[in-house]
């Protein structure tokens, strides 16, 4: 017994190789199903047995020697026959099956056109809620080939789309182009997102294919045109900041022979002059000379910032003699306001490294803008300490605060919280946007607390190690304001540990 079993599972391997080579051979490549594998056997083992029978029943009406080929032949023309018929079943049974599967109205009301695609991509049905607004070419397609109304560089993709459904997917996309009528547009193609969805039968495999179709023409005119605007704000920003470059350098050179001239005459070097009053003219060009380069040199480095060309040199240094430098610098200025300027440094702090100009200038910035903004009998601090490692700077003031809804616009350049008609301070708005983009440089960031009529709060954080330092060109980080969702709690002053009474004043953050 067993050897008879063995002989017949030997035959049946036979026969279903037999029937996955003439299957593969008749069906243009597709992929061979057991089923069909099955049926072609059970054809083949009824043929066998008809190949005895028949033959033998044509006996009893004609000679034998007539008989074998007359049955033979009759039975493999029956074989063929019925193979033919059942497979051409089978082929056409995903689209009668289709129509009880679909509900019409839901079909009909689907966004987009909807398809609905037999196996090998062929289009067995069309609707959808915005069919007419899809190429007729597409909207009418019944009994087509999908892949031949597309595009012919965008056939592949769908051929992909359409193969990884057929390997098990449950969904896949292409976006193609189908050909229109020339529009008002001019556009001869549509671009069309296809959402395909498989629908599998009970033993899994792929029986058709639901694809709704999209049009994408208009998110493609919005992605070109705002790639156009960004291109164009990009082009505007450059064009500025070559503006602004060419401008601070043009400027710098008549600055210096006006300084250099009125120092000269001031010293009167070349001769006395007649009277007070040429010498308080020649100071005040002086002093106008001064406040221009100034200017200049903050436009020139706020050009070189946006630009990422300006470099910073790390170097260590003692923070406490910067301050004290910028604290000198500056106490004439205080004084004749009426304010009183200090510096203070957490014990044990020593050297950092950094830009020492960069850090200085900070410094400057800040501590000018406090002096500025507070009146007399106003105190302006300088302090400095070492949170882990981080320096961390903080330059407070008493003076006439932020309101939280102008918070906003601290640190964008030649912006300036004060209507630009009614103010009453000096300045070109660059101050804090030089600050900010020198502390992003440094890899740091820029807190601002600040409250209308009690004072502000500027502290800076650096990597003391000058780890952040983008030395090599490297555009600034980008930068954001973050402000808090409410107004904040009495905080600890981090400078020296004293209680800040600051309660409800607003934030904003520069990171």
């Amino acid at each position: 017994m067993r050897v008879l079993g063995n002989i017949a599972g030997r035959v049946v391997q036979l026969v279903d190789a037999a029937a996955v080579r003439w299957l593969a051979s008749i069906g243009d490549g597709e992929t061979v199903r057991l089923g069909d594998v099955a049926l072609v056997r059970r054809l083949a083992f009824g043929v066998a047995g008809a190949l005895v029978v028949v033959p033998a029943m044509l006996t009893l009406v004609m000679k034998p020697a007539l008989a074998l080929p007359v049955g033979v032949a009759l039975v493999f023309s029956l074989f063929l026959l019925s193979v033919a018929t059942l497979f051409a079943l089978l082929k056409r049974e995903p689209a009668q099956a289709l129509a009880p599967q679909i509900d019409e109205r839901i079909f009909a009301a689907c966004p987009g056109l909807a398809l609905m695609l037999d196996p090998h991509g062929d289009v067995l049905k069309t609707g959808g809620r915005d069919a007419h607004a899809f190429p007729v070419k597409l909207a009418d397609s019944t009994g087509e080939p999908l892949a031949e109304l597309a595009h012919v560089s965008d056939r592949i993709a769908l051929v992909q789309a359409f193969d990884a459904l057929r390997q098990g997917a449950d969904s896949a996309c292409a976006d193609i182009r189908i050909e229109r009528p020339l529009s008002v547009s001019g556009r001869q193609f549509m671009l069309i997102r296809l959402d395909m969805t498989a629908i599998r039968d009970d033993a899994g495999d792929l029986s058709s294919v639901f694809a709704q179709a999209r049009d994408l023409s208009e998110d493609e005119e919005l992605r070109a045109e705002a790639a156009a605007h960004m291109a164009e704000a990009h082009s505007a920003n450059e064009a500025k900041s070559r503006f602004l470059a060419a401008v601070s350098h043009e400027l710098r050179t008549p600055l210096n022979a006006i300084l250099g001239f009125s120092d000269v005459l001031a010293g009167e070097y070349f001769g006395k002059l007649a009277n007070d009053r040429q010498r308080e003219y020649v100071g005040l060009i002086r002093q106008s000379g001064a406040h221009l380069l100034s200017v200049v040199n903050t436009m020139l480095d706020m050009s070189k910032i946006e630009a990422g060309r300006y470099e910073l040199l790390a170097e260590p240094f003692v923070i406490g003699e910067a301050m004290e430098a910028c604290r000198a610098m500056l106490d004439l200025s205080a004084r004749e306001k009426g304010i009183t300027l200090t510096s203070r440094t957490a014990r044990g702090l020593g050297e950092v490294v950094a830009d020492r100009r960069a850090v200085q200038q900070i410094l400057i910035n800040l501590a000018n803008n406090a002096i500025k903004f507070t009146g007399a009998g106003g105190v302006v601090s300088i302090d400095a300490i070492l949170s882990g490692d981080n320096l961390v700077i903080s330059v407070s003031d008493t003076g006439i605060g932020i309101a939280p809804e102008k918070l906003l616009l601290i640190g964008q350049p030649f912006m300036q919280v004060e209507n630009a008609l009614t103010r009453a301070y000096e300045g070109t708005g660059l101050g804090l946007s030089l600050v900010k983009g020198l502390v992003a440089l440094h890899g740091g960031s820029l807190d601002i607390e600040s409250r209308p009529g009690e004072g502000t709060v500027v502290t800076v954080t650096l990597p003391a190690d000058g780890s952040g330092v983008a030395n090599d060109g490297d555009q600034p980080r980008e930068e954001r304001v973050e402000f808090p969702p409410r107004l904040k709690a009495p905080r600890q002053t981090a400078m020296m540990g004293e209680q800040d009474n600051c309660n409800g004043r607003a934030q904003a953050k520069i990171a």
